[in-house]
């Protein structure tokens, strides 16, 4: 359950990660003098794990519920000394051309920072590495936690918005190829997973726009440049979200439109086929009749006659309906 657990002071680690016991946090948490952070990364935690942990850092109830139940929107909250952050993760699976989501609820007290992850999407192990490494960022306490999480997020989501722009570039090749192709189903699917991108990049901004203006009690004011490159990069990722699904739309009225000028092609190759068995079928209908008094009856080149005429009259549809494009 317990990814990673430790104490920073002016940008250095200052304890190992604690074993999968709970009840070493309660250490960890004892342990925290003035101007040192403690950083909890939990993942899928079980009911029980979470209320332990809930105890030892002291989180308002109604908060523990949302990080329980992980089926929020992204939305910045405050309890009491405590900020609340939920952020939507996403990840692609290529094969299925399918974005699939899950959340990380973060914790910042004034000492203090616990993130719990729900899902596979965006790992924090790599963000906490990276953090370790720039000491200048780690000495900005819970802030530099706090961007660390979120700009690992978003870097997801621009990775995702990527993948997603492969799949509407081959669907508009399809779309616009000579072949008959069938790309409405991958159209919706498309549009379907850019919505559920839409639910995640959306909701998020304003929480960063809060962030970035300096506005956010707890979070120090020295912070927010770095909030606001954030807040730029999810610009971007809502604008390329956009404009997918314009696309997608485009490309779904431009595949309806082509299906319909096949079908009405269809239709006029099956009208000039029908017309080239009619005719003489009508020519061979007339002559069929036996009537007593039909002056081509007793001629004797009548029947080449007729045969001449059937073959002349299908040569002479055809050619037409080859030059007006209908063959």
């Amino acid at each position: 359950m317990i990814v990673d657990a430790a104490r920073y002071l002016d940008g250095h680690r200052l304890s190992e990660a604690p074993s999968q016991d709970v009840a070493d946090l309660r250490a960890l948490r004892a342990g925290c003098r003035d101007g040192e952070v403690a950083w909890v990364g939990l993942h899928d935690p079980q009911e029980d794990e979470l209320a332990e942990v809930a105890r030892v850092f002291e989180l308002h109830p109604l908060s523990v519920e949302d990080a329980r139940d992980a089926h929020q929107r992204p939305k910045l909250e405050r309890y009491g000394q405590t900020l609340f952050l939920v952020l939507k993760t996403l990840w692609y699976v290529d094969a299925e051309d399918a974005v699939e989501t899950g959340e990380i609820d973060v914790f910042i007290g004034p000492d203090f920072v616990v993130t719990v992850r729900h899902g596979a999407g965006a790992p924090l192990d790599g963000a906490r590495s990276a953090l370790e490494s720039h000491e200048e960022l780690l000495r900005h306490g819970t802030a530099a936690v706090l961007h660390a999480v979120c700009d690992r997020v978003v870097e997801e989501y621009g990775r995702v918005a990527g993948e997603l722009m492969v799949d509407v570039d081959e669907v508009e090749a399809s779309v616009f190829s000579d072949e008959r192709t069938q790309d409405s189903a991958r159209i919706y699917v498309l549009k379907r997973e850019l919505a559920e991108m839409r639910r995640a990049v959306m909701p998020l901004r304003e929480p960063l726009r809060r962030l970035a203006s300096g506005e956010v009690e707890g979070v120090e004011s020295k912070a927010a440049p770095y909030f606001r490159d954030i807040a730029d990069h999810l610009d971007l990722v809502a604008e390329d979200v956009e404009s997918l699904d314009g696309l997608l739309s485009t490309a779904f009225d431009a595949h309806a439109t082509r299906i319909s000028m096949q079908q009405n092609d269809d239709m006029r190759k099956i009208s000039a086929g029908a017309a080239l068995v009619v005719v003489p079928t009508l020519i061979a209908g007339v002559y069929g009749m036996n009537f007593e008094h039909m002056p081509e009856l007793a001629w004797r080149f009548g029947y080449a006659y007729a045969l001449l005429l059937m073959g002349g009259t299908a040569a002479g549809l055809w050619w037409l309906f080859k030059r007006s494009g209908w063959l």
